[in-house]
C-alpha cells in the first residue's frame, strides 16, 4: 500500500471519528460491512420478485430515457 493510500486511509478514519450524526455512522457502517464480506449475497424472496418484475417491465419497454428522467427532474425542482 503506497503512502497516499495510507493517508487517505488516515484522512478517513479521522473524519469518521469527527461525525456527530450517528446514523451517517451507521450508513457507513453497512457500507462498509456489506463492501468487505466475502460470502456470496443471497436476495431475499421479496427481492428476487422485485428483480422479475423489473425485467419484465423492461421488456415491455415500461423504461425512461435519461433524458425524460432529467426534464422530470428538473420540472419537479422547478415547482419547488
Amino acid at each position: 500500500m503506497s503512502t497516499a493510500e495510507l493517508k487517505l486511509k488516515l484522512e478517513l478514519i479521522n473524519k469518521i471519528t469527527e461525525l456527530k450524526e450517528i446514523r451517517i455512522v451507521k450508513e457507513l457502517k453497512k457500507l462498509l460491512d456489506f463492501e468487505l464480506d466475502k460470502e456470496i449475497f443471497e436476495l431475499s424472496q421479496k427481492q428476487k420478485n422485485r428483480i422479475t418484475k423489473a425485467r419484465k417491465e423492461y421488456s415491455n419497454g415500461e423504461v425512461f430515457t435519461n433524458e425524460e428522467v432529467e426534464n422530470e427532474i428538473e420540472q419537479w425542482l422547478n415547482e419547488k
